[in-house]
This record gives C-alpha cells, sequence and structure tokens, in this order.
C-alpha cells in the first residue's frame, strides 16, 4: 500500500511521500465518503479520459460513470471529486443539475427504478492537492493511492468497478496504466494517445498510472510479461533489481491458491519517495533499486507491493476499520517470501521487526484493536498498528495453528473471497474451519484486544 500508512516503509525504504500533514488529509478523504449515500447505488464501470500537465502540475479529463441503482425513486447520485473544478455533468446527452460540497459532487438526476442502470459525464479540470505527485524537472507524475484527486469516483474501498483509461501524454514520454494496454497512437500536437482496459473489477484506490522518460526492459515468463520501468539504471542492472518477480508471482500464486488476476505486471522505478501498488503494476521509488543491487535480501519492499495484487487489490478490506486485512496480511506474505527466497533466518529478521515495532506501541500504553472502530483521525502508532501488528498476527496465527492448517486456510480464505470485499470475521470464520483448535481465544486476545 501506500507509504502514507506505513510506517515501517519511512524508515526501511525512504520516507513518506507526502508528509504527516497531507497524510493526516488523505485519510480524511477516504473517510469522507458518505456510504449511506454510496450504498443507494454501485459503480458498474468507469471510462476515464485524462491529460496530465506535468508543467502546471494539473489535470483536465472526463469520466463516464456507469451504475446501477440499488433503491426505487434514485433521484441524486453522490461521487468523490476531491478539489477538481467540475466543469460540467450529462446524462444521455442532457444537462444535469450539480453542485460541489465537502469534496463531494451531487447530481440530480430524474429518478430512477431499482436495479436500473444508467450513466452519467463529468468533465473537470484542476491541481490535485495530494494523491498525485509531479516531478517537472524529471518530467515524471504518477498517482498515489486518493484518486479521487485527479478523477471524479466513489472512494469507498468495497465498491469495486472495472475501467478503461485512456491517457494523453507528450510523446517522447512512457506511460504505464492499469490492466491490458488495448491501443497506442499518435494524435498530433506531438502527443500520444494511450489507451488500458482493467475488465477485473477492483477498488478505485488501486486505479493509477505512471509517465516519466522510462525506459522499459521486458520479459516474459509463465505467460505472464513482466516490465520494468527505468530511468538510470542499466538493462543488466534492472535485470538484477527485479530478477525475483517471476519467482514471487510464482509463491503468491502457490499460497494464495488463485492465479494472478492479469496478463502484465510492471513495476516502476521513479522518482521522489513513492511506494505505492495499482492493479497490475507498482511505482516504487529509484532508492529501492540502489538497495537490492547492494544487498540482494533487501527486496521486501517490492515483494510487499506485489502481495496486494492478492491481499488488497483482490481481496479488499470492506472499509478502512478492516484496512488491516490489506496491510498485515502483505506485510506478512512479503516476509514469507523472503523465507522462501532466502530461509528462515531472513524471516524471522522481519517478523522480529515487526515485534520490536508493536512491543514499543504496546509499552507506551497504545495498543488497540485491530479492527478500528474509527478510522477518521488515525495517529502514528494507529497506522504502524495496521502494518506492523497486523503481520506480526499473522506470525502468531502461523505458530497457533500449524503450518498445514495455516496455509489451507489462508488459501480459503482467498479463494471465498477473491474479487470481494470482506471483514474481519469473514477471515476469522475461514481460519477457524481450517484448525483443528479453537481459535476463539487467539482472536480476542491478539485481533480484538478482548
Amino acid at each position: 500500500m501506500a507509504p502514507f500508512f506505513n510506517l515501517r516503509l519511512f524508515g526501511k525504504a525512504g520516507g513518506d511521500a507526502c508528509g504527516p500533514v497531507l497524510l493526516g488529509l488523505l485519510i480524511l478523504a477516504f473517510c469522507s465518503c458518505s456510504a449511506a449515500a454510496q450504498a443507494k447505488f454501485d459503480v458498474l464501470h468507469y471510462d476515464i479520459s485524462i491529460e496530465p500537465d506535468i508543467q502546471s502540475k494539473s489535470v483536465k479529463g472526463s469520466v463516464t460513470i456507469r451504475f446501477v441503482a440499488n433503491v426505487d425513486h434514485l433521484d441524486s447520485v453522490e461521487f468523490n471529486c476531491g478539489s477538481l473544478t467540475i466543469d460540467s455533468v450529462t446524462q444521455n446527452k442532457t444537462v444535469r443539475q450539480f453542485s460541489v460540497k465537502d469534496s463531494r459532487v451531487t447530481i440530480t438526476l430524474p429518478a430512477l427504478k431499482n436495479r436500473q442502470t444508467t450513466e452519467v459525464e463529468i468533465s473537470y479540470h484542476g491541481p490535485p492537492k495530494y494523491g498525485f505527485s509531479f516531478f517537472p524537472n524529471e518530467s515524471q507524475a504518477y498517482s498515489v493511492f486518493s484518486t479521487s484527486q485527479w478523477t471524479v469516483c466513489v472512494d469507498a474501498p468495497e465498491d469495486k468497478a472495472s475501467l478503461t483509461l485512456k491517457l494523453i501524454t507528450p510523446a517522447k514520454l512512457t506511460a504505464i496504466g492499469n490492466g491490458r494496454l488495448a491501443s497506442q497512437h499518435a494524435i498530433g500536437n506531438d502527443k500520444n494517445e494511450s489507451v488500458w482496459e482493467q475488465r477485473a473489477p477492483i477498488p478505485t484506490y488501486v486505479f493509477g498510472f505512471a509517465i516519466g522518460p522510462y525506459r522499459r526492459l521486458i520479459e516474459k515468463k509463465n505467460g505472464i510479461e513482466f516490465q520494468y520501468l527505468v530511468t538510470d539504471f542499466s538493462e543488466d542492472e534492472t535485470r538484477r533489481i527485479f530478477r525475483d518477480t517471476p519467482d514471487m508471482l510464482a509463491f503468491y500464486e502457490e499460497r494464495a491458491g488463485v492465479k494472478y488476476a492479469d496478463k502484465t505486471y510492471a513495476q516502476v522505478l521513479a522518482t521522489g519517495n513513492v511506494a505505492q501498488e495499482m492493479s497490475s503494476f507498482t511505482a516504487i521509488h529509484q532508492t529501492y533499486g540502489h538497495a537490492v543491487l547492494k544487498d540482494e535480501q533487501d527486496e521486501w519492499l517490492g515483494a510487499h507491493e506485489f502481495a496486494h495484487q492478492w491481499w488488497g487489490n483482490m481481496v479488499t478490506c470492506r472499509d478502512w476499520n478492516h484496512f488491516w486485512l490489506n496491510e498485515g496480511i502483505a506485510s506478512f506474505m512479503a516476509a514469507a517470501y523472503l523465507e522462501h527466497r532466502f530461509g528462515r533466518a531472513a524471516y524471522m529478521k522481519e517478523i522480529d521487526s515487526y515485534r520490536e515495532s508493536y512491543e514499543k506501541i504496546r509499552a507506551a500504553g497504545k495498543d488497540k484493536s485491530l479492527v478500528f472502530p474509527n478510522w477518521d483521525h488515525p495517529s502514528r502508532e494507529d497506522r504502524s498498528l495496521v502494518y506492523d501488528k497486523g503481520a506480526y498476527v499473522m506470525h502468531l496465527l502461523r505458530d497457533e495453528m500449524g503450518e498445514r492448517a495455516f496455509w489451507n486456510g489462508l488459501r480459503n480464505f482467498t479463494r471465498k473471497y477473491w474479487g470481494k470485499s470482506v471483514v474481519t470475521a469473514d477471515f476469522e470464520a475461514v481460519m477457524q474451519e481450517a484448525s483443528e483448535k479453537s481459535l476463539k481465544e487467539f482472536f480476542g486476545k491478539w485481533v480484538y484486544l478482548k
């Protein structure tokens, strides 16, 4: 997940890309989504056309949102829009009235019947306040988690949708987006138009793209095309940095019991301090590459972000109160991969770091349930609990259940909820079913803090 939440990444992988103040804003933006309003409809598909301007640090674009009503007489819908300026809204080529308040746009519609499907097209422009990083001197730009800062959408993680993403970029730059590259061609004025299609429904926070003067190295293994996008590394260095990526995929597929959801997986070494998974690709800061070249075992970050392609992107926490199901599991699986690749000592090194982080928080009297009753204003310790305590609890659960039962349980959980949204009770029930002993006391003590 984005480095904004992961304090361990701050120290180990180069730091927070936006700082503590913007971190708080990002969390508040996601928590501000009206769950009650969104439950009245379900988004099915986003068709986004966007042109970022790297020099002015702004975007302009349009999005067509297809959704289905979940209630009778639905006469308005509400979407997150960050600080974007909404230029117009139409439905069936008819102009619709709208209002903007508290980073949300409310659109008035003719009343829809329950299960009726329609589309609205929204044009917009503006400079994202956060959630999108521009680097004019390096001609780079990329999205970071807060999708509603660069397009209109529903921020709630449980409302998954498919995506068509059209990017208009300078012809001299390379772009990467979600899913399959469907087309790419010149459109004049020294610009390119690239279209990506993401057919599997995914949460909007993993919508995204990156643009820059990247050189692309491609290798194909086991039916998957791996792409490595870099600026400052040679071909030999790039291959060394990412040499374990195909092995990570094989390991996660085996442990998850589910094949990787896409046909390509790209890793971008970008400027800045980014560490963000997106559907079918990851953007990571360049210092990660230097770290791996120095020490081949220093690939926790790459393993963590790749793990999200299973735990986070496809099996997604229903809301941020259960965020540890994304981050704790991904952090644990990164350690498990290092165990697979480099041995038990590498695994225990990571587990010990999780444990030490958690014990400091507990000693300070700031321990909490992993199911946060209120994620509106998470503290620094709260965010660390989600990652480090979450991963440590997964390790303890592994010891409690034993190897066979634990891995069978995780595999059953991933299969059962593939493409769906989950809460902690779902995870607990599946693991209990796989266990030969009661886990009630374990979950009460370590997860719920009862």
